[in-house]
C-alpha cells in the first residue's frame, strides 16, 4: 500500500473514532442528565475526545463560549471526515486500486 493512502487511512480512522467518540458523549450527556459528571463511560469518552476538543478551543477566538467547543468540535470533525475520505478515494483512484 503506498504510503500516502496509509497516512490518510491513519488520519481518516483517528478522526471517525474521535467524531463517534463526541457523538456518543453527546447522547449520554442527554440521557444522564446533570448525573453525566459520575457516569464512567461518559468520563471515558470525555478523555477520548479532550485532545479533540483542547485543539478546537486552541484556534478558536476567545468569543465563541466554551459550552458551544464540543458542538463546533463535532462539526469541525465530521467535515474533515468527509474531506478525508474524498481524499482516499482519489487516491485510490490515482493508484489504480479498489480500496
Amino acid at each position: 500500500m503506498p504510503l500516502d493512502i496509509l497516512l490518510v487511512r491513519i488520519l481518516l480512522a483517528l478522526v471517525q473514532i474521535a467524531t463517534l467518540a463526541l457523538l456518543g458523549q453527546g447522547v449520554l450527556a442527554l440521557l444522564a442528565g446533570k448525573y453525566r459528571e459520575q457516569n464512567i463511560f461518559y468520563r471515558v469518552l470525555r478523555i477520548v475526545t479532550s485532545p479533540a476538543v483542547r485543539t478546537v478551543r486552541f484556534i478558536t477566538p476567545r468569543l465563541i463560549l466554551d459550552a458551544h467547543i464540543p458542538a463546533l468540535t463535532f462539526f469541525l470533525l465530521l467535515w474533515l471526515w468527509i474531506v478525508l475520505a474524498l481524499t482516499k478515494r482519489h487516491l485510490c483512484g490515482l493508484h489504480a486500486l479498489a480500496c
